[in-house]
């Protein structure tokens, strides 16, 4: 894989100073997964700060119920936990169901719930495991809850994506890596470049409503993100790469302010390094790829049209171009490798 110095351009955002706001989120409702460890806990600990009411979607909720608990020690809080276990499909949908049932509107979701793995493992729904957790799982949640971010006055939608995307390996005809050697780092850049284009994909068909989606890289900060690999793995991780990483304090602040700020109400589409904006790899940005790979996430996810129904409602209704505020600059890019 060739990189362009536009490609290598984030490094500079390593340094840059994070934007911060002050808006209020009290009342708001957020949904937040993987919200018990790393990016997001911090995430989930700034927006009970804001005044957020939570719901947090976990595999373990022990330690949800714990999370909670440690947040009600400053006064009792609204927050709410719904199991789901994002290597199961069903238990998504599951999820999915429960948090409409429950409540009609969502101000704010933020998936952050993702997996790395060093050797090829696949899930009961036979997919490659790391493209499911990181991609497919959260794709099909957000959908399954469009219709109640919708609702919102000014719903958004936040995928906590990586630059890890940069490291490619996003093959249309092999996305279950079957046919190739498995490389962890590649395959986890799939999940992230095939994210990053159903997000600027989703945006154009929301181009008629209030709702805003975004993807954002969390810093490079110390999470689990890996633990369920081998002893070696870990001991490497905790004992080397750990000592370079930041708290992940500075993910939940940015978290925040994409939640929150007032100046992003209309900014959808886009990829953010923390708080500043970035342009992804330039491969991520390829139209035509794009639209195959919604189509394949829609296949994979089993969404059927029924439950796409308020989608296609809503783009059938819209006069506007499909444009979704990105320009034909912006869209332009090459083929994945």
């Amino acid at each position: 894989m060739k990189y362009t110095k536009d490609d290598l351009h984030f490094l500079k955002r390593r340094k840059a100073p994070q934007k911060k706001t002050e808006e209020s989120l009290a009342g708001k409702l957020c949904v937040v997964s993987g919200g018990t460890s790393g990016v997001g806990l911090s995430a989930v600990k700034h927006l009970a700060k804001g005044g957020a009411r939570l719901v947090l979607v976990c595999r373990d909720t022990r330690k949800a119920e714990q999370v909670k608990a440690a947040l009600n020690k400053d006064g009792d809080r609204f927050i709410d936990i719904v199991r789901a276990d994002f290597s199961r499909l069903e238990e998504v949908r599951s999820a999915a169901q429960t948090i409409s049932r429950r409540y009609g509107q969502i101000d704010v979701l933020i998936n952050s719930a993702g997996l790395h793995c060093t050797k090829r493992r696949v899930t009961m729904d036979g997919n490659e495991m790391v493209f499911q957790v990181n991609h497919i799982a959260p794709f099909l949640f957000t959908m399954l809850l469009l219709d109640s971010v919708i609702q919102s006055g000014q719903g958004r939608i936040i995928q906590v994506n990586s630059e890890g995307h940069r490291f490619g390996g996003l093959n249309l005809s092999d996305l279950d890596w079957k046919k190739r050697p498995y490389i962890g780092l590649r395959a986890y850049g799939a999940s992230k470049i095939a994210q990053i284009m159903t997000v600027r994909t989703l945006a154009d068909k929301l181009n008629s409503t209030n709702v805003t989606i975004n993807a954002m890289h969390p810093g490079g900060v110390r999470t689990n993100i890996g633990k369920n690999n081998g002893l070696l793995y870990r001991a490497w991780l905790r004992g080397v790469v750990w000592h370079f990483l930041k708290d992940p304090v500075i993910s939940g602040e940015a978290l925040y302010y994409l939640a929150a700020a007032p100046e992003l109400s209309k900014t959808t589409g886009r990829y953010f390094f923390l708080t500043g904006e970035e342009k992804p790899m330039q491969s991520a940005l390829n139209q035509d790829i794009s639209a195959q790979i919604w189509q394949k996430s829609l296949e994979l996810a089993g969404l059927s049209n029924e439950e796409l129904g308020i989608l296609n409602k809503r783009n059938n209704e819209s006069q506007q171009p499909d444009s979704g505020g990105l320009s034909a600059a912006d869209k332009n890019g090459g083929t994945p490798a």
